[in-house]
């Protein structure tokens, strides 16, 4: 049994927002009880106290859109490489990783992320991996990462005919082993979507293929309408758009998970609302890429579940909800707008998202919920309580601030040393399999 306490407490729950000097109860996965650091300790003096030293304690951070196979492009220039468009963006950056990506280059990816996620405060994530250098098994690699390091992970494949039919159907089949091997092992802390990329790059044969090999079993995680090039590529080969085409091929639910839709029109907002289906916005890779706006305030209003991501292009989801206003803002051209939408957008319905695929409550300190627990290192100097704590989230803390990380129970983290973690001897791995990876783009040693 572990008590949390002496720190501003921030719980998302109605019954008890906020305490100026609380704490947090576990035994187990689960949260036993919310109250003052007083009556606490008084009432649990057996349990082994962690000392918040007047930072922020609040619920642990959930990513709905990342990509594992990313993680070491920090830093990465490959030669000849200079985008002018999102397909170059895709063509000679992402897609040259993860053709030279192995399963050690994907474990050690995986590793890297899960690192940085536990020093941002993020318990769970919903992955969308790719390694078209070597595709069976690679999921599996990530699963034991993810166990290794313990963080709540959902993962999927990215199924694509980019790379001719054989990877497809490998890209196919590994959704679909992973898929099974996550309703024998009922793990609470892993998940499966099947996953597919851009509709430019997946055919409707494909499409077919994916429904067949799911066979109902879970929902889907795929790219929509990041660029203009899924629009132009639906209405010329097939006659739709690109949400039309996935509600053709039976694609879209409750438990599907749209990346991106940039380029939705009207019609295509009310078919994602009709059907149930979420959308996850990752306002700074849309940005970077130079891709557009997503239109959150319409996806909102139209009533549709819609979460906060990254694209991996950070792990710090206080950074990506800063982005996602001044995006909004910019994009309306309004100053008033956004701020209760991106906040609902990483703090409730995230954890709505999260709740569909695993089975606890997320996102909220309150009896019963998931023991997923974050300390930062955050000492307001204005004032600080109930009616601005998104305020201070918004324009004060950043996910470098997370002191102490708690995921479903197990202390991954306390005052930024990682707990059971050789830190230093996890860098090296990763630093030789990111030299290798360099290597095999460039043709040179690193």
């Amino acid at each position: 049994m572990y008590l949390l306490a002496n720190g501003r407490l921030i719980t998302r729950s109605s019954q008890t927002p906020y305490l100026p000097d609380g704490g947090v109860v576990w035994d187990g996965d689960r949260i036993l009880e919310v109250g003052t650091t007083r009556d606490l300790k008084e009432k649990y003096p057996g349990a082994e106290f962690i000392d918040a030293k007047g930072g922020v304690i609040m619920p642990a951070l959930i990513n709905a859109h990342t990509h594992i196979y990313s993680a070491l492009a920090r830093g990465l220039s490959i030669k000849g490489y200079n985008a002018t468009n999102f397909y170059e963006v895709l063509d000679g950056q992402w897609w040259a990783i993860d053709r030279k990506l192995m399963l050690d280059g994907t474990r050690a990816s995986a590793d890297a992320l899960y690192i940085d996620c536990i020093k941002q405060g993020v318990t769970t994530i919903f992955d969308h991996h790719a390694s078209y250098g070597e595709i069976p098994g690679s999921l599996m690699e990530i699963a034991a990462s993810a166990k290794k390091f313990g963080v709540r992970s959902c993962l999927c494949y990215e199924v694509s005919d980019r790379d001719g039919e054989e990877k497809c159907l490998q890209a196919i089949q590994e959704n679909a082993d992973f898929i099974s091997y996550c309703e024998k092992e009922k793990d609470p802390m892993l998940a499966a979507m099947f996953g597919g990329h851009a509709l430019f790059t997946i055919s409707d044969k494909t499409f077919e293929r994916m429904v067949a090999a799911n066979n109902g079993r879970t929902g889907y995680h795929i790219h929509v309408s990041e660029g203009m090039n899924d629009v132009y590529d639906s209405l010329q080969n097939y006659g739709r758009r690109p949400v039309q085409r996935l509600q053709d091929h039976g694609i879209l639910g409750e438990k599907t998970i749209l990346g991106h839709c940039i380029h939705v029109n009207s019609a295509e907002i009310e078919i994602i609302a009709n059907t149930g289906t979420m959308v996850v916005n990752n306002p700074e890779s849309n940005m970077g890429n130079a891709v557009g706006t997503c239109p959150v305030l319409q996806l909102y209003k139209a009533g549709i579940l819609l979460g906060l991501g990254t694209d991996a292009y950070t792990n710090d989801m206080l950074e990506s909800i800063k982005v996602a206003l001044c995006a909004q803002r910019q994009n309306a051209c309004l100053p008033n707008v956004g701020w209760c939408e991106v906040t609902d957008m990483l703090f409730r319905n995230n954890a709505k998202i999260g709740e569909k695929y695993f089975p606890t409550r997320l996102g909220v300190l309150e009896p019963g919920a998931s023991a997923d627990v974050i300390v930062m290192d955050y000492k307001p100097f204005t004032p600080f309580g109930a009616d601005n704590i998104d305020g201070h989230m918004l324009f004060g803390m950043t996910g470098r601030q997370c002191q102490t990380t708690v995921a479903a129970g197990k202390v991954l983290m306390k005052d930024r040393e990682l707990i059971g973690i050789d830190e230093e001897a996890e860098n090296a791995h990763i630093l030789e399999a990111s030299k290798k990876l360099w290597g095999s783009l460039n043709g040179c040693e690193y």
